[in-house]
């Protein structure tokens, strides 16, 4: 019989790690006697990363001694301790290939129910002493994993572990893992996930999305071309005074390839400025006769913007990258929330074309802001997709119109704000997408979250560089992305796409990551796979902390890598 040989808490301190200080509930202790566990957490326990751990869906993490002679032989020591794999619950037994999601076990007075796996992340490696644990935890599937608590009670080492009931699915917490950070899934097993009603709410989320890419036949087919290709500027049409739209095709007249609604085009302009500099728009449409429409704001000292809006021509080349981003609209019924402001409007305004052509029977809120209507582009666009679909509603503020001002629609004075959007009601069910500046999006995030939406819900798209996400470690100043110091090297170019650097590899870097720090690129990666290609590292999560060794042939081209040297041009999404 499974039974209990340690039960261990920590709360979380400060810990000093490659440079930075990180907070971290990891390092947990064993405990002597019966222990409390309540519906969020053990007595004397805490997270300090409660993003990604902690919580009802993951009040107790478990991992087995199974594992811990595995490790021990896989690096050869034999120095470990109960509870340093930042486990809660060290046991004897309930295997990763044999444990599945939904199984409930009873422990002491508590009983417990198989939620999802361990997220990995740095912080395991960090406490173990082993940077490339977290990707090794996916790779040998030993991930261990988490428990709601059912029934609060006490338990303490010796207990025994009774399972209570079976999942109703076949998924075991390896295959769970597996489906979620490796390539080649299949989509029943997918629909089997999504079935169990015990999977967390995150976990069946991105199942949800990975689902819904399969179904499509994209699912981690990555962008559609390596590097840059040339695009044909087929039309340049002012929308007004300060947004100009290009309309861009093929050059052989073959239709471009199918986008998501949502997604970013990059671009790369030698013709004005050496290096070429590299700028991402959002694609304003859903593709038009195998073209693609980007709509471009005139910024006042904005060589890239200026060159498009105002010296850009048909007939004209102009190197692109692939589409790539997940703002993008996913399958279901549930109603449709689309709030911007300014600029914002083009990536949700490609998602309401996909939504006129495709989901006419689903509820949709067009809810924009403003300064006037000489400033508020494609609005009779806007109009009318929104007044065509049955189930539409259109809500338009402009902060600072004056009455003889005209719209295509009905219009309110007024600055959009969080009060007003939580005044409009929308469906608390609803799934909701946000563009536009940084404030605006929090104001609107929070308005969202009062009315009922829950976070996970909530999508979106900022048109800047994207912050590192390294939870836990203490913020500090960073600098702007720059070119790196130094010579300019002789390697293949890599372009990281949001943070609008393109530079050639330099000669004395050893790996991608190497060059994104000295750049001060925000290392955040993303990768429809959610592994490194070259070294298995999870990086659905977002962020890349440490650098195994590179390996001597790394793949080419799109193949999204953190530890090793490109031999193709490369665009990363960061």
């Amino acid at each position: 019989m499974p039974s209990l040989l340690s039960v261990n808490v920590g709360m979380p301190r400060d810990v000093s790690w490659q440079g930075k200080t990180v907070h971290t509930g990891v390092w947990k202790e064993p405990v002597s006697g019966p222990v409390m566990v309540r519906r969020l957490n053990i007595d004397g326990d805490g997270q300090g990363d409660r993003a990604g751990h902690g919580g009802e869906q993951r009040a107790v993490l478990v991992y087995q001694v199974q594992s811990y002679r595995y490790w021990q032989e896989h690096f050869r020591r034999h120095d470990f301790v109960y509870g340093e794999f930042g486990e809660n619950l060290t046991v004897d037994g309930l295997g990763d290939t044999e444990v599945c999601i939904g199984d409930r076990y009873a422990i002491g007075e508590a009983e417990f129910e198989v939620t999802q796996p361990r997220v990995t992340c740095y912080r395991v490696g960090m406490r173990v002493g082993e940077p490339e644990l977290p990707a090794l935890l996916v790779s040998h599937h030993r991930p261990g994993f988490y428990m709601r608590v059912i029934r609060e009670g006490h338990i303490q080492a010796g207990d025994p572990i009774t399972k209570t009931r079976t999942g109703p699915g076949p998924l075991s917490v390896a295959g769970a893992d597996a489906l979620l950070y490796l390539p080649h899934r299949d989509p029943d097993e997918l629909r089997l996930a999504l079935s169990i009603p015990a999977l967390s709410p995150g976990w069946r989320n991105s199942f949800h999305d990975l689902l819904a890419d399969a179904d499509r036949g994209t699912a981690a087919a990555g962008p559609t071309w390596t590097g840059f290709r040339p695009l044909h500027v087929d039309e340049v049409v002012a929308e007004n005074s300060y947004v100009t739209s290009l309309y861009l095709s093929s050059p052989d007249g073959t239709p471009l390839p199918e986008v998501r609604a949502g997604q970013y085009l990059t671009l790369r302009l030698p013709a004005v400025a050496q290096p070429a500099p590299v700028r991402s728009y959002s694609l304003s449409s859903t593709p038009v006769d195998g073209r693609y429409r980007i709509s471009v704001k005139h910024e006042p000292h904005g060589t890239v913007s200026g060159y498009l809006t105002t010296r850009a021509h048909p007939g004209e080349l102009l190197d692109a990258a692939a589409p790539r981003g997940e703002f993008v609209l996913t399958d279901g019924s549930e109603p449709v929330i689309l709030v911007s402001a300014g600029i914002g409007l083009t990536p949700v305004l490609a998602i309401l074309h996909e939504l006129a052509a495709h989901h006419r029977e689903r509820e949709v809120w067009w809810i924009h802001g403003a300064r006037r209507p000489e400033e508020h582009p494609l609005a009779a666009e806007a109009h009318d997709l929104v007044t065509a679909l049955p189930h539409g509603h259109e809500h338009v503020y402009y902060s600072s119109a004056v009455p003889r001002d005209r719209h295509g629609g009905d219009f309110s004075h007024g600055r959009l704000t969080a009060d007003i959007l939580t005044a409009l009601s929308p469906p608390a069910d609803a799934i909701a997408y946000l563009c536009g500046p940084a404030a605006f999006m929090a104001d609107m995030r929070q308005a969202l979250e009062s009315a009922g939406i829950e976070a996970d819900r909530i999508h979106v798209e900022a048109f800047s560089p994207l912050p590192s996400t390294n939870p836990g470690v203490t913020p500090r100043s960073a600098a702007s992305p720059h070119q790196p110091a130094g010579a300019p090297g002789t390697g293949p170019q890599v372009s990281f796409a949001r943070s609008g650097i393109a530079t050639p590899f330099p000669d004395d870097r050893r790996s991608l990551l190497e060059l994104a720090e000295a750049c001060d690129v925000p290392t955040r990666w993303s990768c429809r796979t959610g592994v490194c290609h070259t070294c298995a590292t999870p990086l659905l999560s977002g962020t890349v902390t440490y650098e195994p060794e590179p390996l001597e042939s790394p793949p080419p081209g799109e193949a999204l890598i953190c530890c090793a040297r490109p031999d193709d041009d490369i665009v990363l999404d960061m």
